[in-house]
C-alpha cells in the first residue's frame, strides 16, 4: 500500500474513497481543479429526483462514459460499482481519518445543508430533521460504515484485479492538506520546468 507522499502519475484516473463525511467530494474537486480533471461524482449518478435510487445495473452503466479516457477522479463509495470504478483507475486516494474527525465533520456538514438547503444533486437538499433523527441518518451510516470500511479496503487492494491501484493512504485532514499541496508544487514545477 502507498504513502501518504504518492503522488499520481499519468494518465489521472483517481477514486477517492473514505468514510460518509470525510471530505471525498471536497478532495475530489480540488484534484479535478489542479489537474484539469474532470470531476466524477458517484452519488449524482446514485440518486435521482427526490432521492430516487438509480436501478443497480443502470447505476454501473451510467458511470462507464464518464469514467472513459484518462483525465477524471472519482469520488464515493460504492461497493457495487467497485469492478466499473477500480478497475479503470490508477490511484486511489483513501480518506481514513479517525471515527472522531469524521462524526465532527460529518455533523457540521449536516447542520450547514440544512440550514442552506443547498442543492446536492437531481434537485435533491439533505435533511437535518433525518439526519439527526431517524434509521436514514448519515451519522448513524458513517458509525455502521466506518470499521467495516478499514477492515475491507486492505483485503480489496491486495485481490489480483485491483492490485495495479497506486494507494495513497491519509490519516487526518492535516496529512491531506500537506499531500495536496505537495501535489500542487509538483503540478506547478512540471508548468515552469
Amino acid at each position: 500500500m502507498g504513502s501518504a507522499s504518492g503522488v499520481p502519475g499519468r494518465p489521472y484516473r483517481i477514486v477517492v474513497n473514505g468514510t460518509t463525511g470525510s471530505g471525498k467530494t471536497t478532495v475530489s474537486r480540488r484534484l479535478a481543479e489542479l489537474l484539469g480533471l474532470r470531476h466524477v461524482e458517484l452519488d449524482a449518478y446514485r440518486h435521482g429526483p427526490n432521492w430516487a435510487e438509480t436501478p443497480d445495473a443502470l447505476f454501473r452503466e451510467n458511470l462507464r462514459a464518464p469514467l472513459s479516457g484518462d483525465r477524471w477522479v472519482a469520488d464515493g463509495n460504492y461497493s457495487l460499482a467497485r469492478d466499473v470504478v477500480w478497475s479503470r483507475a490508477v490511484t486511489f486516494v483513501w480518506l481514513d481519518y479517525p471515527i472522531n474527525v469524521v462524526m465532527w465533520r460529518l455533523f457540521w456538514r449536516t447542520i450547514r445543508r440544512g440550514v442552506t438547503r443547498q442543492e446536492l444533486w437531481n434537485g435533491n437538499r439533505e435533511s437535518m430533521w433525518e439526519h439527526f433523527l431517524t434509521r436514514e441518518s448519515l451519522l448513524l451510516w458513517a458509525l455502521k460504515t466506518h470499521w467495516r470500511r478499514r477492515r475491507t479496503l486492505p483485503e480489496a487492494f491486495g485481490m489480483r484485479e485491483y492490485s495495479h491501484l497506486e494507494v495513497v493512504r491519509l490519516r487526518s485532514p492535516k496529512s491531506t492538506r500537506r499531500w495536496l499541496r505537495s501535489l500542487e508544487r509538483r503540478v506547478l514545477n512540471r508548468a515552469h520546468g
